[in-house]
């Protein structure tokens, strides 16, 4: 999705970049690093309207971003793709940190506090419970 709207934005200079999320599960947090670092370049708006789980929360992170009320984000920790090897320690806060940096306050410190915790399932929150938490809403059209 976010080539497609890469290459829109490369054949259509003056058009206003958009990229609107509805069904995101997430990646290679690395790779996920990068890619928002192009878009908050390009000056790309995010728009959190589904769902929206692991490496995609880091969207929040970016100045142009904002959550639909009725969206769903799940949360874990960085892990390895091998399931049940946990990631080294000094690792695991190293990435951590790094992912937490890209949250808006109160949702970088649950982030931190529980949400990172959790590495072999999701803690699925709200678009309002983001909110709340700090997210800036979508607004309706």
């Amino acid at each position: 999705m976010f080539l497609g709207a890469l290459l829109f934005s490369l054949t259509n200079p003056g058009a206003a970049l958009a990229l609107d999320v509805r069904h995101d599960m997430g990646g290679v947090v690395s790779q996920r690093f990068n890619q928002i670092e192009q878009l908050r370049a390009a000056g790309t708006r995010v728009r959190i309207l589904g769902t929206c789980v692991s490496a995609c929360t880091l969207y929040l992170g970016l100045p142009n971003a904002c959550v639909s009320p009725n969206a769903r984000l799940g949360f874990h920790g960085p892990s390895t793709r091998l399931k049940g090897l946990p990631l080294p320690r000094q690792e695991f806060e190293r990435i951590s940190r790094q992912m937490a940096a890209y949250y808006p306050g109160q949702i970088r410190g649950w982030f931190m506090s529980e949400a990172r915790l959790r590495t072999e399932s999701y803690y699925t929150i709200t678009g309002s419970q983001a909110i709340a938490m700090g997210a800036k809403p979508c607004m309706e059209r």
